[in-house]
């Protein structure tokens, strides 16, 4: 990089357009959606897709709901001709769905693109040249006078031999290639010749695509022009202006927000935003976008998975696993502070089901994409306790006291630091069963004998085994809990007593068992115990066991 950019670089001069309206307009409304998937994208893939692939990235653009499909530059080659005969030849093409192709303005092109078409109930055929200066002095060297006469002989060529076909449904699309970079009022004149030519009605409209071919500029200039296009234009209701935005400064999705707001009525642009360079706007992004604002973008991607696997297969290009809405990773949160609002929010919604969505950190429902709770939460050294309390909730039907969740988490990261890796919902409960669940040196055998008076006292007998001896135990307390205690300390001779106690059913019917946790003190310090079992008095038993074995483990007491 050099140190004076600007010697290099000219910044590019924005429009003067002071009474701007667009910054006060809301997207309330979907737009008219062209996938250019199947042109712009494919001629931008190391490998273009062959027949059967264009094929069956066809049925998907159906399957998501788009009226109006880029199909092919017929006239480049032989398979893009092909590919435009079989949707034709064998009815692919549903009653509601409108093919457009692309062609330059050239005769022999046309023609051929037109005897592609040829049996097409309805069709856009959609001509371009480019109108901005750096193209027409270094590329073309063209006055402005000679690129308008080459749209105007594009297009009356299409008028031409539309009139062959009477039987199609014909509509013209132009484009003043590189827009963007164009003078905004010489791209109005152009588009004004070309109307001259094909004459659209409101009932018959043409389409002014203007795209953003280079992003030159951020993509509030883009909406400015969009904008001055739009008062500027006669005729306006006559025209379908179109956007089509190129993301080569990363802004595609927000060039084209802003651009729908300026007045633009349609949105060009490929799934995952494959295109030419950077590519050309992902639609999907957009639509969602709308979709999370309570519009309904009339696209359906309530199947995101099936959607990223059939365009990875068709263009062998990998869906990025942060991209929005789609990728791998976008609906989990590694990040301790994260997965708890995302706990805490799912929580809520349960327990209010009937309210708008609201969950700290996910913009929109991952079920409404098909997508599941699974992933949202995945546990690594960097997370917290609330994404482990959420798997464990969520996955094995344990819900933590927070206090265990805190002391669990330290466990879970010593495990994750210490491997470097992702811990897993299974790995996580295989932990806490090592943790809590597993027997240690302290074994409270049957029959277990719990008496319990009118008053509320309670008497608990047992059979206590250690490592070495074995008891016959007898305790008294306010309860089961109190009781056992008591008894611990009486015959093993120390002195823990018992901070909290919780417990939940883990399931429902028959075959409910009780999970139950106790906060158990040992010289001054605390730790807790865990169980399970179908019997809710012998789980918070057990569960006192577990946490004196645990601080019998730690060292922190010691029984004979």
């Amino acid at each position: 990089m050099i140190a004076q950019p600007s010697a290099k670089y000219p910044a590019f001069a924005p429009i003067r357009l002071k009474d701007r309206t667009w910054p006060d307009k809301v997207i309330d409304k979907a737009p008219r959606w062209l996938s250019s998937d199947l042109r712009d994208g494919n001629q931008a893939l190391i490998e273009p897709m062959n027949i059967e692939q264009k094929l069956r990235m066809f049925d998907l653009l159906i399957e998501c709901g788009f009226k109006e499909i880029e199909v092919a530059f017929p006239s480049a080659s032989d398979t893009e001709f092909t590919f435009v005969r079989r949707l034709i030849e064998e009815n692919r093409i549903p009653e509601d769905v409108t093919i457009q192709v692309l062609t330059q303005s050239r005769e022999d092109l046309i023609v051929r693109t037109f005897e592609a078409l040829k049996g097409c109930k309805q069709a856009i055929v959609h001509v371009y040249n480019a109108t901005s200066p750096t193209f027409r002095r270094v590329v073309f060297n063209k006055t402005k006078e000679e690129v308008i006469a080459l749209a105007e002989y594009g297009v009356s060529l299409l008028v031409k031999e539309a009139a062959k076909y009477p039987e199609t449904d014909w509509t013209f699309e132009y484009s003043p290639e590189i827009f963007s970079d164009t003078e905004v009022d010489f791209a109005v004149e152009v588009c004004e010749a070309v109307m001259k030519i094909a004459n659209p009605t409101p009932e018959k409209p043409i389409i002014f695509n203007l795209p953003a071919t280079v992003e030159v500029a951020t993509p509030n200039v883009y909406a400015d022009q969009i904008e001055y296009f739009c008062r500027n234009i006669s005729r306006r209701d006559s025209v379908i202006v179109s956007i089509h935005t190129h993301n080569d400064r990363g802004c595609a999705v927000a060039a084209t927000e802003l651009a729908l707001m300026a007045g633009g009525d349609r949105v060009e642009g490929c799934l995952f935003g494959h295109g030419e360079r950077t590519g050309n706007v992902d639609i999907i992004t957009v639509a969602l976008n709308m979709y999370t604002q309570g519009v309904d973008p009339e696209l359906n991607f309530s199947q995101i998975n099936k959607v990223v696997r059939e365009v990875e297969h068709c263009t062998a290009i990998k869906v990025h696993p942060r991209h929005p809405y789609a990728g791998e990773l976008v609906f989990t949160a590694f990040s301790g502070s994260h997965q708890d609002a995302i706990r805490k929010g799912l929580s809520d919604m349960k327990n209010q089901p009937d309210q708008m969505w609201k969950i700290p950190y996910l913009p929109v429902d991952p079920h409404d994409l098909g997508r599941s709770y699974e992933a949202v939460i995945r546990v690594n050294s960097q997370s917290g306790k609330g994404g482990i309390a959420y798997l464990l909730e969520e996955d094995h039907g344990i819900n933590m006291p927070r206090r265990l969740q805190i002391e669990f988490s330290r466990t879970v990261q010593a495990e994750a630091d210490a491997k470097g890796i992702e811990v897993t919902s299974p790995m996580i409960f295989d932990l806490f069963n090592r943790e809590y669940l597993t027997k240690g040196n302290v074994v409270i055998g049957q029959p277990i004998s719990i008496v319990e008076d009118e008053n509320g006292n309670t008497e608990i007998s047992a059979v206590i085994t250690t490592a070495t001896q074995q008891y016959h135990a007898k305790g008294h307390g306010n309860g089961p809990i109190a009781a056992l205690v008591n008894a611990l300390n009486e015959t093993l001779k120390i002195d823990v007593d018992v901070v909290s106690y919780h417990e939940h059913a883990r399931s429902q019917g028959s075959k409910a068992e009780a999970v139950a946790f106790v906060e158990m003190q040992v010289e001054s310090r605390t730790l807790f115990g865990v169980a399970i079992h179908a019997n809710t008095a012998r789980a918070s038993i057990d569960a006192v066991i577990s946490a004196l074995n645990r601080a019998i483990a730690k060292g922190w007491v010691e029984v004979k």
